[in-house]
């Protein structure tokens, strides 16, 4: 670890490395299309960070998260050409601590979808199989770094945004605790579920880039240090040790998972079990209402936040219109893709007058049961592990690609397992298990609000039996 850490940072320490690094990576990006935009050379000067663990690293971010001086697309024609004026509180804090960016990362358009096929800008392709999606909506940050491009890179999670994707590329995605990072700087698409997190080739280094960003800010009011959470019914929850995990829980039945991600879930099972962890079959009766619930609270706030892109200000302009209405409708028809209008226009509806009590208010009622039952669940547990998603990476194109692919329907309806933290506002870290059918397949943990070293903790255990793989083509490391 402490060799490859070097090796990155030498990537930037010169004019000639930095230009080897630069061609190194706009090779590979031109083959899976995870970078939008790369400029090693545009913020490599003038970081004068003393936290020697991110030192000198270069990142990608994202570009729905504010980067100064780079553009802020959302993957998005509607924003094309927008260049951000300030950074996001999280990409401050990575830079203060020495990291770098480098370059801001393709997603789906404004972060919503599963396979990055969303984007205005062209899909990600997966480092693995390049017919194959990186998954999403932060398939850009995934693929970089499992492509070799950087040693971690950021992005958002909404409704399992990064371990999704981190599971398909095989490398490992933290979605930290709502409220521990801040939100200053992302782009809002569903303010109660989103979170800035990692995707990194390792646990230790998906651990320091979380530490470097997390902490309250004053520029988001949703955001506390732990010691500040007062547990929220989940105070009695998890081992009376802090830190310590002995007891994982699993769910038991017919999950709907492929052949080669059930196996993935039996082999993660066996050697949580070789390792001395107790394995507690639990029930989560409620996760059959996790997409529903999700998807109608996710749509109803993106009406509500994307209400704010109407041409005017910045962004797409028409180049004529009769009147202002007819320039907003103009705007948004030619910025906005499929996705995002059919998100916003189920979100208008169910924030209609006389059906809020119908939809909206009920979701959020059940949204409160699945947190209760998982409240109750980590009375019994210190850790849940699920499936990251119920399939591995599968084809690029939908339907048309054939039976190894899905369309958006069906990639909807595969969120529960990683949605449920999201309604819960819990940490949760996707990490690989093995390669299956040529890629990989990846699980996750689940843990109680602020527990995040219990996460690194099995993590690691997990990382002892298999870490992150190399794709045949893409050696992952600057060498």
């Amino acid at each position: 670890m402490t060799d490859t850490v070097s090796s990155w940072r030498k990537v930037l320490d010169s004019g000639d490395t930095q230009k080897r690094y630069a061609q190194f990576v706009r090779e590979r990006n031109d083959r899976i299309n995870a970078f939008l935009e790369f400029d090693p050379g545009r913020s490599a000067a003038g970081e004068k960070g003393t936290d020697s663990t991110l030192a000198g690293l270069p990142f990608g971010v994202k570009d729905n998260i504010a980067v100064e001086g780079f553009r802020l697309s959302c993957g998005s024609r509607i924003l094309e050409g927008l260049v951000s004026p300030y950074s996001a509180t999280a990409v401050r804090r990575l830079q203060s601590a020495g990291a770098r960016v480098v370059g801001k990362t393709n997603l789906d358009e404004f972060g919503m979808g599963s396979s990055t096929e969303t984007s205005s800008f062209g899909y990600t392709k997966n480092p693995w199989d390049l017919t194959r999606v990186s998954g999403g909506s932060s398939g850009g940050s995934a693929a970089a770094v499992a492509a070799g491009l950087v040693p971690f890179a950021i992005g958002s999670d909404t409704g399992g945004s990064i371990r999704q994707p981190a599971a398909f590329c095989g490398v490992y995605g933290l979605k930290p605790t709502y409220g521990s990072v801040s939100r200053y700087g992302l782009v809002a698409y569903a303010s109660s579920l989103e979170v800035i997190g990692v995707v990194a080739r390792t646990v230790d280094m998906t651990e320091r880039a979380f530490n470097a960003m997390r902490g309250s800010d004053t520029m988001d009011q949703t955001s506390m240090d732990a010691a500040e959470y007062d547990g929220a019914g989940f105070g009695d929850a998890g081992p009376i040790r802090k830190g310590e995990v002995s007891r994982i829980g699993v769910i038991g039945g017919d999950l709907g998972l492929s052949p080669g991600v059930a196996s993935a879930y039996a082999l993660s099972i066996e050697r949580l079990r070789k390792r001395g962890y107790e394995i507690v079959e639990i029930s989560l009766p409620m996760l059959e209402y996790v997409v529903p619930v999700y998807y109608t609270i996710a749509t109803a706030e993106a009406s509500a936040n994307l209400a704010r892109f109407n041409g005017i200000r910045y962004g797409l302009r028409p180049d004529y219109a009769e009147n202002p209405d007819e320039l907003v409708r103009i705007a948004r028809d030619r910025g906005f893709g499929d996705e995002v209008k059919l998100r916003v226009l189920l979100g208008t509806y169910v924030l209609r007058s006389g059906f809020q009590d119908q939809y909206y208010l009920r979701a959020q009622k059940i949204r409160t049961a699945v947190r209760n039952e998982l409240a109750a669940a980590y009375r019994e547990v210190d850790l849940i592990l699920m499936p990251a998603f119920p399939t591995n990476a599968f084809k690029a194109g939908g339907a048309a690609a054939g039976e190894s692919a899905l369309d958006p329907f069906q990639q909807k309806v595969a969120d529960r397992f990683t949605s449920t933290a999201n309604l819960a506002g819990l940490p949760a870290l996707s990490f690989p298990v093995s390669i299956e059918e040529g890629v990989p397949a990846g699980m996750q943990f689940m843990a109680p609000p602020f527990s995040e070293e219990k996460l690194f903790l099995a993590g690691r255990e997990m990382e002892e039996e298999f870490p992150a793989p190399e794709p045949p083509d893409f050696p992952a490391r600057w060498r």
